[in-house]
Parts: structure tokens; C-alpha cells; sequence
């Protein structure tokens, strides 16, 4: 009889213990979420160099692995094979250039209809990827999160900077150049930063002392802070 009459109580204070700790479990605040779950859905697009493919530059992404990234959907289109020049002044290659940036505007459009915010997309290119990088993002009529441009060149004359909205104009640029390309000569990439200015759109300009005419880890991993920087949180 005293067992049972001592048991009572300590079933009675494993009840209130049990209650307590349930009612702390359900009322305490929710944790903050996150950096990487805060992030919103971002998208890359990808723009390859002549003679080059969308699905060869995939493995691109996989450089990426930072958290922020979580929620990125990259594109990797192929172009079709047409003959082009570094020539700026040459008006079969900024017609040629100006058809292309068609096809790109229609693919951020319709990633843009799929709910990523402007400013959450970025569209990268290699030297012809990356001329055509700097007139889709100039002629796009929204303020995107960021243009970059690896070997590239100005694909048209100066005249087109009348045709630049303000909107385009607050989309900044990262151009990056090999100092030893001798396809694209570096030259050819010392003048974007000048005629972005001219433009008033800003750009960051990186010089890569004995880098030919392709993309370095560094470049790529300079990429990813540069946008890792520009990205929108979803709240």
C-alpha cells in the first residue's frame, strides 16, 4: 500500500515534466531559416564560343557549390554554326548578332514568366558567346542581375548606345580578358569597359596576365562570388 501511494505522485510529476516539455517544444519560436533556404530561384544562362557546344560547357555548374546556388537553373544552348569576326564594324556581324540576341531575349523571357526575378538572372558568354552576352543583355528591355563576358568584344558600333533603355543600362558587367589571347586579343577587351561607360552602364573589368583564349578556375571561381553578391533573397 505505501509503494502505491509513493508511485502515485512520481507518475503524477512524469506527467506534468512530460506536459511541460511538450508545451515548450510547440510554443517556442520558429528558427530562422537558412541563407541558402532564403534564397530565391536564380537562373544562368550560358552562352558558348564559336565552334563550341551548350552541353560541353555544362560541367561549368558543377564549379559552383556554394549554398546560394541551391536554387539556380542553369541553361547551356547551342547556337547554330554561322561565321562571325571580331570586326565591330561590320554590318553583317551586328546583323547576324542582332538576330541571336532574339533567341536570347525569348529564353529570359519565358524563365522570367516562370517566376525568377530579373535581378535573380545572369547571362554569361565566351568570346562570341560572350560579344553576344554584351548585346542581349544591353538590348533587354528589364534590369537583369548581371552580365558577364569572357573574351568577348563589342559586336557593334557606338550607335547602339542610343538604343539602350535606362532599365538595361542598371544591369552592371563583369568582362574578364586572357592578357596572351591571340584569338581575341586583349585589346579587343580593353575597349568594352569604355564603351560601357560611354553607355553608363557599369563594368568591372579583370585582366588575366599569361591566359590565352579560354576560361580559368579563377575566372570561374571569381564568377561565382560575383554573382554570389548580386542575388536576391526571397524574402
Amino acid at each position: 500500500m505505501k509503494l502505491m501511494l509513493f508511485a502515485k505522485p512520481l507518475f503524477l510529476l512524469g506527467f506534468a515534466l512530460s506536459s511541460t516539455i511538450l508545451f515548450l517544444h510547440f510554443c517556442q519560436p520558429n528558427q530562422p531559416s537558412s541563407k541558402a533556404d532564403l534564397m530565391a530561384r536564380s537562373f544562368v544562362l550560358w552562352l558558348h564560343g564559336l565552334g563550341d557546344s551548350g552541353p560541353a560547357n555544362e560541367p561549368i555548374k558543377t564549379l559552383f557549390n556554394s549554398t546560394e546556388f541551391r536554387n539556380t537553373v542553369w541553361s547551356f544552348p547551342s547556337a547554330p554554326s554561322n561565321p562571325v569576326t571580331c570586326n565591330s564594324d561590320s554590318p553583317k556581324d551586328e546583323s547576324s548578332v542582332l538576330k541571336a540576341v532574339q533567341d536570347v531575349h525569348a529564353m529570359l523571357d519565358k524563365e522570367i514568366a516562370a517566376g525568377t526575378d530579373p535581378n535573380n538572372v545572369f547571362v554569361c558568354g565566351f568570346s562570341q558567346g560572350g560579344a553576344l552576352t554584351l548585346a542581349s543583355v544591353l538590348m533587354y528591355p528589364k534590369t537583369l542581375g548581371g552580365g558577364a563576358v569572357f573574351s568577348g568584344w563589342i559586336p557593334f558600333n557606338s550607335s547602339i548606345i542610343e538604343r539602350i533603355s535606362p532599365n538595361a543600362k542598371r544591369t552592371p558587367f563583369l568582362w574578364s580578358h586572357g592578357m596572351d589571347d591571340r584569338t581575341v586579343l586583349f585589346e579587343a577587351g580593353q575597349a568594352g569597359p569604355p564603351f560601357l561607360e560611354k553607355a553608363g552602364v557599369s563594368c568591372e573589368f579583370k585582366a588575366y596576365p599569361s591566359l590565352g583564349h579560354s576560361i580559368s578556375s579563377e575566372e570561374l571561381r571569381y564568377l561565382e562570388s560575383w554573382i554570389k553578391t548580386r542575388l536576391q533573397s526571397s524574402s
